[in-house]
């Protein structure tokens, strides 16, 4: 479920008796999603400025809260229409599965997306885990007026990301748990870089190669489902198991503490 129109998702859940003290974020558009469904709603819309900006992305050049307001100006499709292409896009099955086997050892899963949002609910209940809690931005459709987007999942002072994965991760340490991060793009590099596993796919393997963070490879959710069975059975034999990861901490490289505050974009690379 989602938070409230508007509302920033509340505080991680306190940490249960007898859990391994892990969370699980995962990624929304290309990985339980096997399509940027974001991407797939604004097909009709794409132009020769529209893979100018979307390259800048991608190539960590332009921040994403930026793009996305400009491409909510560019949507004139009705949302029933936008909400039942999101609904065809095809998901993972292994999804389901591996969030009941989590929340069964009472590990919390959440969505964390830097995308427009507003047709994840609408999945997660399809696959049958709408408990699930959904991070993102939240986009609506007011009557006879254009879309609109807002951003209570984004940082406070830096601006360059719709949702700031980073600060997820971080709030889930802060409450005592290691972080298992799941993705596959760019709008991932910002939780990657912080968290305690990564499992990585597409451009987030990429990208993690470049940065040097450790990480797991991965195609299927099946793949990480079976790690997690063994992590949970190792936990149980001895909650002091090398193979349960534990909370640390990485010097930041992103954010107002790195970038000042207010910035829009990345730095380019030659400002580091």
């Amino acid at each position: 479920m989602t938070h409230g129109p508007g509302r920033a998702s509340p505080p991680p859940p306190p940490l249960i008796a007898g859990a391994p003290p892990i969370a699980i974020l995962v990624d929304y558009d290309g990985t339980i999603a096997l399509t940027d469904v974001s991407d797939a709603l604004m097909a009709e819309f794409v132009t020769d400025e529209w893979e100018a900006k979307a390259a800048e992305y991608d190539a960590g050049l332009v921040g994403s809260r930026r793009l996305m307001e400009w491409e909510v100006g560019l949507i004139t499709t009705p949302p029933d229409e936008l909400r039942a292409l999101a609904a065809a896009q095809p998901h993972d099955p292994g999804f389901a599965p591996f969030v009941r086997r989590a929340q069964a050892a009472g590990i919390p899963v959440e969505v964390v997306s830097d995308g427009f949002g507003f047709f994840i609910p609408a999945a997660l209940e399809a696959l049958g885990v709408g408990d699930v809690p959904v991070v993102s931005a939240v986009t609506s459709f007011p009557a006879g007026g254009r879309p609109q987007i807002r951003f209570p999942n984004g940082h406070p002072s830096c601006f360059v990301c719709g949702t700031c994965k980073r600060t997820r991760v971080l709030d889930h340490q802060a409450a005592g748990r290691a972080v298992v991060f799941i993705g596959d793009g760019h709008s991932d590099r910002y939780a990657a870089g912080y968290a305690d596993v990564v499992f990585a796919k597409h451009a987030l393997l990429r990208l993690c190669v470049e940065n040097g963070w450790p990480f797991r490879r991965w195609t299927e959710l099946v793949e990480i489902d079976a790690w997690l069975a063994g992590v949970i059975e190792a936990w149980r034999f001895d909650p002091t198991s090398p193979l349960v990861p534990r909370p640390w901490s990485r010097a930041a490289f992103c954010g107002p503490e790195v970038w000042g505050e207010g910035r829009w974009d990345p730095p380019p690379p030659r400002e580091g």
